[in-house]
C-alpha cells in the first residue's frame, strides 16, 4: 500500500499475504493464518501470526500514544528508528535482539522473529521465576552496544552520521525529557501516583531543591552527552526470557546519549522489583531468596558491564578517544588503566542518577510498571512505593559519593527493612 493504514487481526492477513518475508517463514496460505494482537504496550500494535510452517511477530506503530488515544499524536518514523537500533545492536551484540525478516517504513512495521517459549521478563519476576546468567548476559549487552557504538570504537565519520540520524528521533526524546525528567518533579496533567497515601512523599520530593537541580543535570547529560547509541528504555518489560536465556526488544526510544543511561534505567527498574517482591512472594523466606537473587542480578549486571567494556577497552579502541598512539605505544599502560577507571567511574555516577530518576517517574509519572501497580491493597503498595521513592532519591542525591554496586545493595536491603535514612 502506498498510504499508511493500522493493521487488524481481520485486514493482517489479506494485506501481507503476498510478502515474501511471510510465505517464506509461516506458509503461503495466508488464508489459514491465525492473527492475535497482544500488544500491551504504551504506543504500538503487535500481532502474532501462525502458520502452517512457523510463527511471527507483526509489530505497528500507531499515529498516537497508544497509551492516551488520539488526542496524544506521534509520528509513525519510530518504527524507522526501531528498526535500525535493532539493526546496530543486532551488530554489536549478534543473537542478543530478534531476527529482523522485514520492514516497511511506510506502513511502520516491522516483522521479526517470533521469540519462544520467552516471556517478559517483568512477568517472569513478578511469579518469582530467575533466569540464569541474567546480569552477565545484559551486562554484557549494555557494554557491547554503548563501547562498539561510540568514539572509542567506531570510524570517527561513520560515528556522526548515526548521531545525526538517531537525532532526529525528536519526539520520543520528547517523551523522555518531559515524563521522566522533569513531570515527576512538578504537579504535571498527566502525573499519577497512588493518592492520597503518597501524597506527603510526594510533596517532600518536589519540595527538595537539590534534588531538583541534580535531576536537571541529569537531563543535560540525556541531552548533550551523545556518546553512544542507547536502547532509550530499557526495563524489564523490553526484554524477554526464559529460564536460561534473555533477549532484548522495543529500541524504538533509540538516541545517542550517555554510557550510564541504560544500565541505569535498567538497575532502576530492578530496585523497583526489589521493593515490590514482598506482595508477590508471600512467603517470607521464598521472597529474601528472591530478593537475594534480585540484588546478585544488579550487581552481575554492573560487574559484567565493567569487565566488558575493560576487554573492548583493551581490544577494540580503534576510534578518536584515548587513542593507543598515546598510551600503550609509547608504554603508558598505566595512563591508558587510569583513564578507563575514571571513565567507568563517570560511568556509575550517571547510571546511579538515571536509576534514581527512573525510580521517581514509573511511580509519579504516567507510565508505571505492573510490580507496583499490580498490588491489590493500596496501602501496602504505599509502602514499597515510598521505599522505592526514597532510595531513587538517595541515588540521585549521592551518585558521586557512592562507590559501588555493593553500597547500593546494602541501601537497598536497609530501605527494605524500613530505614529510610
Amino acid at each position: 500500500m502506498t498510504e499508511y493504514e493500522a493493521l487488524t487481526p481481520e485486514s493482517l492477513a489479506q494485506r501481507l499475504g503476498g510478502l515474501n518475508a511471510m510465505v517464506e517463514k509461516i506458509g503461503g496460505d495466508f488464508k489459514s493464518w491465525d492473527v492475535q494482537e497482544v500488544g500491551d504496550g504504551n504506543l504500538n500494535l503487535v500481532f502474532i501470526v501462525k502458520g502452517t510452517q512457523g510463527t511471527v511477530i507483526v509489530k505497528q506503530a500507531l499515529p498516537y500514544v497508544r497509551l492516551v488515544g488520539d488526542s496524544w499524536p506521534l509520528p509513525l518514523k519510530r518504527a524507522f528508528f526501531e528498526y535500525h537500533a535493532m539493526s546496530r545492536q543486532a551488530a554489536h551484540d549478534p543473537g542478543r535482539v530478534p531476527q529482523i525478516l522485514h520492514f516497511d517504513e511506510t506502513q511502520a512495521l516491522i516483522i521479526m522473529e517470533f521469540l519462544t517459549p520467552h516471556i517478559i521478563l517483568r512477568h517472569q519476576m513478578m511469579a518469582g521465576d530467575k533466569v540464569d546468567e541474567l546480569g552477565s548476559v545484559i551486562g554484557k549487552f549494555c557494554a557491547r552496544t554503548a563501547f562498539r557504538s561510540s568514539d572509542l570504537s567506531m570510524v570517527t565519520k561513520q560515528k556522526k552520521a548515526d548521531v545525526a540520524l538517531f537525532s532526529d528521533n525528536v519526539e520520543l526524546c520528547d517523551i523522555t525529557e518531559n515524563l521522566v525528567f522533569t513531570d515527576p518533579y512538578f504537579d504535571a496533567e498527566m502525573n499519577q501516583h497512588n493518592a492520597p497515601r503518597l501524597d506527603e512523599y510526594v510533596q517532600i520530593l518536589r519540595a527538595d531543591e537539590s534534588l531538583k537541580v541534580e535531576v536537571q543535570h541529569m537531563k543535560r547529560a540525556f541531552s548533550a552527552k551523545a556518546e553512544c547509541l542507547c536502547h532509550g528504555d530499557l526495563h524489564a518489560g523490553s526484554i524477554m526470557v526464559t529460564g536460561q536465556e534473555a533477549k532484548v526488544i522495543d529500541p524504538e526510544f533509540a538516541f545517542y546519549g550517555p554510557f550510564g543511561f541504560d544500565i541505569g534505567m535498567l538497575i532502576g527498574n530492578y530496585l523497583m522489583a526489589y521493593h515490590s517482591m514482598s506482595s508477590h512472594i508471600k512467603d517470607p523466606a521464598q521472597c529474601a531468596s528472591y530478593q537475594a537473587w534480585i540484588l546478585d542480578v544488579i550487581s552481575d549486571t554492573w560487574t559484567s558491564f565493567c569487565d566488558e567494556f575493560s576487554k573492548l577497552w583493551h581490544s577494540e579502541r580503534n576510534g578518536i578517544l584515548y587513542p593507543s598512539s598515546l598510551y600503550e605505544d609509547q608504554g603508558h599502560d598505566a595512563a591508558s588503566v587510569m583513564a578507563l577507571e575514571q571513565l567507568l567511574d563517570e560511568i556509575f555516577a550517571d547510571l546511579l542518577g538515571f536509576a534514581g530518576i527512573e525510580m521517581h517517574r514509573r511511580i509519579l509519572g504516567l507510565a508505571h510498571v505492573a510490580e507496583l501497580d499490580s498490588i491489590e491493597d493500596l496501602d501496602e503498595r504505599a509502602t514499597n512505593e515510598t521505599k522505592a521513592l526514597a532510595l531513587g532519591r538517595m541515588l540521585v542525591l549521592n551518585r558521586k559519593s557512592i562507590r559501588d554496586i555493593a553500597q547500593v545493595n546494602a541501601l537497598a536491603a536497609k530501605f527494605e527493612n524500613g530505614d529510610l535514612t
